[in-house]
């Protein structure tokens, strides 16, 4: 993939892709019915340039899931937002929200997307996580400390929502958020005012 994600013309293209496959999500109820070829054709682009933006259908799927979920966190969080234990507990509920709303939008045919979809979205979270550490004022605390306090803590808080969301008989999401912010906020002290 050679193109410049930056490049307003990219920009404006991957958006094209991405409300046609909404469109068409709208339309089939599921993702594995969809091709590419249907995603170009609703975009009113070729294949071509579907490729020239990704490597496949999986890739894209990434992209549109990793997009969804930065838009669902943006609604809630402003993408300036400071690390603090307010905010920290808006982050971890919108991951549960956010994967009871996926659990809801899927049908069985879709399982087979699940794993590149729960990639996307952790991505997502370690990368905010480790920007909000980067961000506050812990000169004495190495940077490999704090990729690996990111890395332990973002898998800490989306493992514990996903199993959640497979299993959501036994507690509640406010519950969890409880537990989940408690055990969370003792290791991130250091970095909290």
């Amino acid at each position: 993939m050679s193109v410049n994600p930056d490049d307003p013309r990219v920009i404006r293209t991957r958006q094209q892709l991405v409300q046609a496959f909404n469109d068409l999500v709208r339309e089939k109820k599921n993702f594995y019915s969809i091709s590419v070829h249907d995603i170009a054709a609703q975009a009113a682009v070729n294949r071509t340039t579907f490729y020239a933006h990704f490597q496949d259908k999986y890739d894209f799927l990434e992209y549109w899931k990793t997009e969804r979920f930065q838009k669902f966190v943006n609604d809630r969080l402003p993408e300036d937002s400071i690390f603090n234990a307010h905010n920290l507990r808006i982050l971890i509920q919108t991951i549960f929200d956010f994967l009871v709303q996926a659990r809801q939008h899927s049908t069985p045919g879709d399982k087979q997307f699940e794993t590149i979809f729960e990639n996307a979205i952790h991505k997502k979270l370690h990368r905010l996580l480790l920007k909000w550490l980067h961000g506050t004022n812990t000169q004495d605390i190495s940077h490999d400390k704090v990729e690996a306090k990111a890395l332990v803590v973002s898998w800490g808080i989306f493992g514990s929502a996903l199993q959640w969301s497979r299993n959501t008989q036994n507690r509640s999401a406010e519950w969890m958020v409880e537990e989940i912010i408690e055990v969370v906020l003792v290791d991130l002290a250091p970095y909290l005012d």
